[in-house]
């Protein structure tokens, strides 16, 4: 056999699928079952103890998801993943073993108006925080942690504006100050950018997106790097011992998958976040794919962008993969392959124009999703990022008279023919 590291095209649809054993299916079964019989009381008693790795109950490991998880760690070039109900579910699980009554965030102000909801409304209510600020201006990164951070919180690409951020340059500060840096790279996915490989500690992803690819999955994933060390004095719940498991301490006991094990044993044990085997199925499916989808839904958003860019009708248009964007430089040093399909564009004609807009395309959909296979089209101002201030609307790029866009993988001059059309009306 050959010592060579397989390609990304080959682990996408290899990573974490074998023959089934018993029936020698080739596709990942869905094993639609909620609890696994034991070989015995001692075998029992191991699982239980975490003593012996294996199946108990599907609200903690499943096969299917189990499967899933081994390729999202592998495409991420992690340690390990625990997959969950949703992308708002994997933020949560993300910050649950760092965070406690008093501590904090840093977080990048671009991001997906849920997120923004999420941190700057939800999490209060456990006692946590999150300080927003301009990932760009890294003075102000550093400014805003103090002794109660916890953690360093950003997109890959960003949601809606297509802003790509300097990873390294965060993952430096986090480093410096002891603390995990968390990429969310859903809008990226691994085939366009590796923030492992970029000084990320933990990755999280929404798989509704374009890992699945076609809109019929909601699901999440946290990928653990491996390489941090969580014995620093700064997480107890990583280094201390657990009460729950007799005194066991995560990080000396199971070292570079420390957080993998407790996102399962305690994680999915006590928030129930779990992801159901069908879900992951279909996204194992959706996997398989993704290379060529990516190729096509950049190679079209480019075609697109170039089109609106010239379009008189339009303001301006955030697209990286634009050599007029600020971030296309950028894009070379952190998603070489592009710059993924999402991007927002301002129309001349404001508020109004906007709302004429949606309301008059044929192919593009309008629904609240993204990294569909299909061309998706939204008002953030009005739907996603509804319950922000303008100000924030703004700060995120989903200001009132921008429109957010996820180019699909159709023929790219019926997009466009579909846009031009749905102009004309929306600005005569």
């Amino acid at each position: 056999m050959s010592d060579k590291q397989p390609g990304f095209e080959t682990l996408q649809v290899h990573a974490g699928a074998r023959p089934d054993p018993a029936t020698g299916a080739r596709q990942v079964p869905i094993y639609q079952n909620t609890a696994y019989v034991f070989r015995d009381a001692d075998h029992a008693a191991a699982l239980f103890n975490l003593q012996e790795v294996g199946y108990i109950y599907s609200r903690l490991t499943n096969p299917t998801v189990a499967a899933l998880q081994e390729r999202m760690a592998t495409l991420e070039g992690g340690a390990g993943a625990i997959c969950c109900s949703s992308g708002h579910a994997a933020q949560i699980m993300a910050l649950f073993p760092l965070m406690g009554p008093g501590l904090n965030i840093v977080t990048s102000n671009r991001l997906y108006g849920g997120t923004v909801t999420q941190f700057s409304q939800t999490i209060r209510r456990f006692g946590w925080s999150a300080t927003f600020v301009d990932t760009d201006d890294l003075a102000a990164v550093e400014a805003a942690i103090d002794e109660n951070t916890r953690a360093i919180f950003c997109e890959s690409i960003a949601n809606p504006g297509g802003y790509i951020t300097d990873i390294p340059a965060l993952a430096a500060i986090a480093d410096r100050h002891g603390l995990p840096l968390i990429v969310d790279n859903t809008t990226a996915t691994p085939y366009l950018c590796r923030p492992i490989e970029l000084g990320a500690t933990l990755v999280v992803h929404s798989l509704t997106k374009y890992l699945t690819g076609n809109g019929t999955v909601t699901g999440g994933c946290i990928i653990d790097s491996g390489t941090f060390n969580w014995s620093n004095g700064k997480f107890p719940s990583l280094s201390d011992p657990e009460p729950a498991y007799h005194g066991l301490k995560f990080h000396e006991t199971f070292g570079h998958l420390a957080f993998t094990f407790h996102g399962i044993a305690i994680g999915l044990r006590d928030l129930g976040m779990t992801m159901n085997p069908q879900g992951a199925h279909y996204t194992l499916m959706g996997i398989e794919t993704l290379s060529l989808r990516m190729d096509r839904h950049c190679a079209n958003a480019v075609k697109i962008a170039q089109w609106l860019e010239q379009d008189p009708r339009v303001g301006h248009v955030t697209y990286a993969g634009l050599p007029s964007s600020p971030y296309h430089d950028r894009m070379a040093r952190i998603c070489p392959k592009g710059a993924s399909s999402l991007f927002t564009f301002s129309l001349k004609a404001g508020y109004e124009a906007c709302v004429k807009l949606i309301d008059h395309v044929n192919l593009f959909s309008h629904v609240a999703n993204l990294g569909d296979t299909r061309s998706l089209i939204i008002h953030s101002a009005s739907t996603t990022h509804r319950q922000l201030t303008e100000a924030q609307q703004i700060a995120a790029g989903a200001a009132p008279n921008v429109v957010r866009v996820s180019i699909g993988i159709e023929d790219a001059d019926d997009l466009i023919a579909d846009l031009d059309q749905a102009l004309a009306k929306a600005t005569a």
